[in-house]
């Protein structure tokens, strides 16, 4: 039977920075990390979301360090990045900082010579031949089976774990749909009851949210992908927002992106996938409704280069992050404008015909008198336009530039954006 759960209140103008401590500092240290935090509290970041923590399976592991999505211990520290206290104290940090901690939390499966393999064998799925394996055809892991109930309390006990020893404030929950739905009921109703946690899922499917606050934007990105590769129209994009707004319940929120540690490793940077409209699309990603942008380790460089994922691959940090006050500034709007709350019954979106429909997506964000208008120009063409019935837009204000708005002829370069706001 499930609970309808509420969303928690630090996260309705919020965003989250995805960690990924390997290849964060040439250490890859949570305390090398920590000494970044300022400078992403002064970006604006509110959630820190961490790539697995836990320590990695030996048998099957990939290249020299193996993948972080391979646990061999649910409670333990990966040594790579330090020891338990260390963990803790950045903890403490981040909240000293303003900051609330994810982690990632991989219940599908474990890796190869994860602890339970030998103490609780009766927890894992069996083939014909009677050996462990994996339904997905990852080569590193082997997969759980959550027909075992007595599999959902140790399970749960040891996500208990990191909220009670160090007060983390949620779970981005790996490729959650594979994991039956009555689990996530249960894990949920135990650990709210001690603290009201966010739980983010790696999932598209609806269903999820019935447990989980957040969902993945996976089709957006890929759509956004095809328009920038010219193989879609805008208005099959505009479809896939007002997919987002029509089939799904009015809080569902979605994780939207241009980048994670998923499509940098294994599809290409930003860069590669969205070239000129990288930028572009940060902004509807950040501005619309019912969302929550996400930020990958390295964005605000930009890092341009595909990260390793199974060895040392060190961001190249130069000291100055071309970026970081792009971000900043889409961040402190998010955070401070109530026009862009999600979820908030109270927030809307409207569409804005133009002169250009074919080239312009142009929205308002409207939070009773707070309002936000964005104007995207998602071609590769500089474009010269004009608003349609555009009302009660006066006295907003170019975030990026402070140029103050006039509804007369609008023009935008390639790709070009601009966000203004009261």
């Amino acid at each position: 039977m499930s609970t309808k759960f509420l969303h928690v209140d630090w996260a309705t103008n919020a965003n989250v920075y995805e960690v990924n401590t390997r290849q964060y500092t040439p250490e890859g240290t949570f305390e090398a990390f920590g000494k970044h935090i300022p400078r992403l509290r002064e970006m604006g970041v509110g959630i820190l979301w961490f790539m697995p923590v836990t320590p990695i399976s030996q048998l099957g592991r990939k290249g020299t360090l193996g993948s972080y999505y391979a646990c061999s211990n649910y409670t333990k520290i990966n040594p790579e990045f330090g020891v338990m206290e260390d963990f803790k104290k950045l903890v403490k940090c981040a909240h000293i900082n303003e900051m609330k901690v994810l982690i990632d939390w991989v219940a599908n499966h474990t890796g190869m010579d994860h602890e339970w393999t030998q103490l609780h064998p009766e927890f894992y799925k069996n083939n014909e031949a009677g050996k462990l394996y994996d339904a997905n055809g990852w080569e590193d892991v082997v997969d759980l089976d959550f027909e075992n109930v007595n599999l959902w309390k140790e399970m749960t006990d040891a996500m208990q774990f990191w909220v009670s020893e160090c007060d983390i404030d949620g779970f981005r929950c790996d490729m959650a749909h594979l994991v039956p739905l009555p689990f996530w009921n249960y894990a949920r109703q135990t650990l709210d009851s001690q603290k009201k946690l966010l739980w983010l899922a790696e999932s598209e499917d609806v269903a999820y949210h019935q447990v989980f606050d957040v969902t993945y934007g996976w089709e957006l990105l890929h759509i956004m992908e095809s328009r920038y590769r010219n193989q879609t129209t805008l208005q099959q994009l505009v479809n896939v927002l007002h997919k987002y707004d029509s089939e799904f319940p009015t809080d569902a929120v979605r994780l939207l992106f241009t980048s994670n540690h998923d499509e940098n490793s294994h599809s290409g940077s930003e860069w590669e996938r969205l070239g000129n409209g990288a930028k572009a699309f940060a902004v509807l990603c950040t501005t619309w409704k019912n969302s929550l942008p996400l930020i990958y380790s390295g964005q605000e460089l930009p890092n341009m280069k595909r990260l390793l994922f199974f060895d040392k691959d060190d961001i190249e940090w130069k000291g100055d992050n071309q970026l970081q006050n792009f971000y900043k500034t889409l961040l402190l709007l998010r955070k401070n404008n109530p026009a862009l709350k999600s979820p908030d019954a109270a927030s809307t979106v409207q569409i804005i015909d133009t002169s250009k429909p074919e080239n312009i997506l142009a929205y308002v964000r409207k939070n009773k008198h707070h309002e936000v208008l964005v104007l995207l120009n998602l071609t590769n063409d500089e474009v010269i336009f004009t608003l349609i019935h555009l009302d009660n837009c006066q006295q907003l204000h170019e975030v990026f530039s402070s140029e103050l708005f006039s509804d007369k002829e609008l023009n935008l370069e390639p790709w070009g954006y601009k966000v203004f706001a009261n």
